[in-house]
Parts: structure tokens; sequence; C-alpha cells
């Protein structure tokens, strides 16, 4: 966690992302980047490609304010605890989180949500999952910045995930960086039920493999595997969820859903997130965006 990407609306949300990834940065002598995205108005003729003739001047005060705002932020909060530097993107979230992973060679985003729920839920989304879905790297979403250490982290386990040693790597790496205690819980629920003492050995045994050190096992049951994770971290007041994710785009996406994306946007606590697979890669900024400015 040597170099922290922030995304920054100078919400309350992102304020706290900003403070906790302060902690992080001080405790691993990392550098943060703060990202400031101005999403730009679209032409009457067309839904994709943002105004490009938008007056230099308009332009240099939009970045002007954003960097009076970065100023206040680390004034307030900073104190020399960490080397920060500001960026400014013309463009959506997403995709200015896409370009700065490469640019700044990050190795975790931190980020601050409103979370969502009901119709905004299920057509649009916030901007959190969308960095969740198309990052290349780890994901932190943050909703309200909590003092003090991260001592518990809920790792929820699944039989695909013995095949993703990499990503239990990841969860390992976290777990020391925080020297927390990690919660490997499998969620009991009708699709998928099987009996305790089958899924703690299997448990055990993904433990074993995987080397963890300092964690306790557990069986939840719940009709629901995304509610029966947010309930678990509830009941033994985790102070963070660590998950994989699939990435899922357009259809698949559409017709499948996430469970990571939806504990995104449904959990009051942290949550932690990384793609399963190796397929993505970092990608310039698409040609409808300004870019940096």
């Amino acid at each position: 966690m040597k170099s922290i990407l922030v995304p920054c609306d100078f919400s309350k949300p992102a304020v706290s992302a900003f403070r906790l990834a302060l902690d992080i940065a001080t405790r691993s002598n990392g550098d943060i980047h703060l990202l400031h995205a101005i999403q730009l108005p679209v032409t009457n003729d067309s839904t994709l490609i943002p105004v490009l003739n938008l007056e230099a001047d308009a332009l240099k005060d939009l970045r002007l304010k954003a960097e009076k705002s970065f100023k206040i932020l680390i004034d307030d909060y900073a104190e020399g605890k960490a080397n920060i530097s500001t960026e400014v993107y013309f463009g959506s979230v997403a995709k200015a989180v896409d370009y700065y992973t490469g640019e700044k060679q990050a190795d975790l985003v931190i980020m601050g949500s409103h979370g969502a729920t009901g119709a905004r839920d299920f057509f649009i989304g916030t901007n959190a999952e969308k960095v969740v879905r198309i990052a290349s790297i780890p994901v932190i979403v943050v909703k309200q910045y909590a003092q003090g250490p991260v001592k518990s982290i809920v790792f929820p386990t699944t039989p695909e995930l013995e095949s993703h040693g990499q990503l239990v790597n990841q969860v390992k790496a976290l777990q020391q960086h925080f020297d927390a205690h990690l919660h490997l819980v499998w969620i009991n629920t009708p699709q998928n039920f099987t009996n305790d003492t089958q899924t703690l050995k299997r448990l055990q045994s993904f433990a074993h493999k995987h080397g963890l050190k300092e964690y306790s096992l557990h069986v939840f049951n719940h009709n629901d595997e995304e509610y029966g994770i947010l309930e678990f971290a509830n009941i033994i007041q985790a102070d963070m969820i660590a998950l994989g994710t699939h990435a899922r785009k357009g259809l698949n996406h559409l017709l499948n859903g996430s469970l990571t994306e939806d504990i995104v946007n449904h959990s009051k606590g942290l949550v932690w997130t990384c793609v399963l697979t190796n397929e993505h890669k970092n990608e310039p900024a698409a040609p409808s965006e300004i870019g940096p400015f």
C-alpha cells in the first residue's frame, strides 16, 4: 500500500476515504494521490461525446476551484502526515481511476460512497460500484470514517476461491498490514446448503492450504448470501469485509449482477474488493474524454 489513489468529490464520504488513506499511508510510508473528476455536460445531438469546445477559461476556473478545495482538505487533515499529490481529470470517475491507476502506479484505491438502494441501485448504481467493476487493483470503499485500527476482517469463502490463490494472498497482505483477525465465513443458504461438519472441514482445509494465521472459522445460516454476509459482519462487529469480484460487464452484469457490488452499495462499514481474474488490463482514457488538465 505504497501508492494510494483517492477519488475525491469533497463530500463527507470522500473526506472519510482521505482520512483512511492517511492512516494507511502513515503506517506504510506510502504516497497519496488525490483525484478530482469533473463530469462534463454532453452535446444536444449526442449522449456520448462530452462538450469539448468549452472555453479554456471555464476549464481553468473549474480546475482552480478543485485545487482550492484540495488545499482546504489537506490543511484540515494531513498535517504533513504523508506525501500528497493532486490531480484534476475531466471525465467520469471510473475512467479517471482507470487512467491514474497506471499513471501513478497505484496499488490501492480508497474511495467514499453514499451507497445506493432501490431504483437508483438497479438502474444507476454508484461511482464506487463502477470503480470496483473496472479497477485492476484492490479497492476499499468507505461510507464513514471510523477512528481506530481495523482489527477484524470478514472473508466470505466459497469453493471457487480455492483456485484463486492470488486473491487469498492479497487478503493475507491486507490482514498483515492491519494486524487484524480474519473471520472465514461460509454463508449457508438453501441454494448451497452443506452440513456444518463438512463445511468446517472444508474451511479448515482452505485455511491450511493457504497458510492462514490468526483466523477463525464460521458457518452462518441465512436465506440470502448478500444479507447473510452483511448480518454476520454486523453481529461480530467486523471492521471490514474482504471480497473478490468477477468484474462482470455488459449483458453478463445485467443478467447475473454482482454480489460484491451489492455489498459495496449496502454495507455501512469498510469493504475491500479485488478482481478475481487477471484478464483486466489498464487502458488509456477513451477518445471521448478530455482527461487530465
